[in-house]
């Protein structure tokens, strides 16, 4: 069960829809207003949204969908928070994470701080930055580290849609290795190690945490958060109030 919304299937509407016994992989979309402009312009992306389990992530689209009446109540997903919960239940069910991608310094203290705090088994790396599809000797070292440390749970974090076209082309590879998720989660790790700083909560629930990110970023971000909002808040207005 799942809803539709601008357009687009949302079908993990809570998390113990994705944190549960079920061993049939999931590939995990956070789902933020910039994500559904991206996908109104590649088809890949729109249908990687509509196949997999996508999440409503950004406080903004996560009120206007709660506008929509469904039999199951929706919660706000995003990688930057569900890297906590993942991790406190694998504290309790003895099970493993492997953090991929970002910058390697934010990857290495990431993982530092997440074992100490929740006494997980944890491992992560960061390739080389480069564009995708990545090169033969990167893909392999990749599959090479997964293989040797049998993660559960795989975080990836190569920015959007690169870490979701990464899991699609390696699904079958995730699957034979018994990952149980892998998660495009963005920046995550940069908040995860400190290396920038999450909003105030107050701030997450006004719906204005892209502003305290674009103030910390603002050259990086103004195109995504200023623009990609704008378009995503003009198709909300036409798929779901039919104005136009």
């Amino acid at each position: 069960m799942g809803i539709s919304f601008c357009g687009l299937y949302f079908r993990a509407l809570r998390k113990d829809m994705l944190l549960n016994n079920n061993n049939d992989f999931k590939h995990i979309i956070t789902v933020n207003g910039q994500f559904i402009e991206v996908a109104y312009k590649d088809k890949r992306v729109f249908e990687l949204i509509n196949n997999n389990w996508s999440t409503i992530d950004g406080q903004i689209i996560f009120k206007l969908a709660n506008k929509k009446k469904s039999a199951i109540k929706i919660e706000k997903i995003s990688g930057s928070d569900f890297i906590f919960e993942t991790c406190n239940y694998c504290s309790k069910t003895n099970r493993s994470v492997f953090l991929l991608g970002g910058k390697e310094a934010s990857n290495i203290l990431s993982v530092k701080l997440l074992k100490t705090k929740y006494g997980i088994k944890i491992s992560g790396y960061s390739p080389p930055y480069m564009s995708y599809p990545f090169s033969k000797d990167v893909a392999q070292s990749i599959k090479n580290k997964i293989v040797e440390f049998k993660p559960d749970y795989v975080f990836v974090a190569f920015g959007m849609p690169k870490q979701e076209f990464w899991i699609d082309d390696n699904k079958e590879f995730l699957k034979n290795n018994n990952i149980r998720f892998a998660i495009g989660c963005g920046g995550t790790f940069e908040f995860v190690s400190g290396n920038l700083k999450r909003a105030p909560y107050w701030i997450q629930k006004a719906g204005i945490e892209w502003l305290f990110r674009f103030i910390q970023e603002p050259k990086r971000l103004w195109k995504r958060y200023l623009i990609g909002n704008l378009k995503c808040l003009i198709i909300y207005l036409k798929k779901e109030l039919l104005l136009i």
